[in-house]
C-alpha cells in the first residue's frame, strides 16, 4: 500500500479569489481552463494538487481530501479492518474510488487508477 499523492478539493464562493491567489499572486500554473459550467482551478505538483471550484447547482459547497493510492481496494480493506466505515467502490473517469468521513466531518476519498 502506497500513497502516490493528495488532492485537496474546495467548492465554495471563494473559488475565484483562491484561483487568483494561487495563479496570479503566487504564480502557480493553473491546469484548468474555465468553462461556462465549471469555473475554477487545478494547481498540480507531481501527483498532488489543489482544486478550487465555484459552487453551482451541480457542485455543492464542500472541502474534501482525496488520497491517490496504488491500490484503493487494499487501502479500503485496511480501513475497514480498523473499524472505519467505508463506502464503495465507485468506478468513474478511469478511477476506482471509496469514500469515508474523517473525524472532523471532512469527506475523504481513497482512489486509484483502474
Amino acid at each position: 500500500m502506497k500513497i502516490l499523492g493528495y488532492r485537496y478539493v474546495d467548492v465554495s464562493e471563494h473559488s475565484e479569489a483562491m484561483v487568483d491567489f494561487f495563479q496570479n499572486k503566487l504564480g502557480v500554473g493553473n491546469a484548468w481552463e474555465d468553462t461556462e459550467e465549471y469555473r475554477g482551478g487545478i494547481f498540480k505538483a507531481g501527483d498532488s494538487w489543489l482544486e478550487f471550484w465555484h459552487k453551482n447547482e451541480c457542485m455543492m459547497p464542500v472541502k474534501m481530501l482525496q488520497l491517490v493510492v496504488d491500490d484503493a481496494d487494499a487501502f479500503a480493506e485496511h480501513a475497514k479492518q480498523q473499524g472505519v466505515e467505508v463506502h464503495g467502490p465507485i468506478e468513474e473517469h478511469g478511477e476506482k474510488m471509496y469514500s469515508t468521513t474523517a473525524p472532523d466531518g471532512m469527506p475523504v476519498t481513497i482512489l486509484s487508477s483502474l
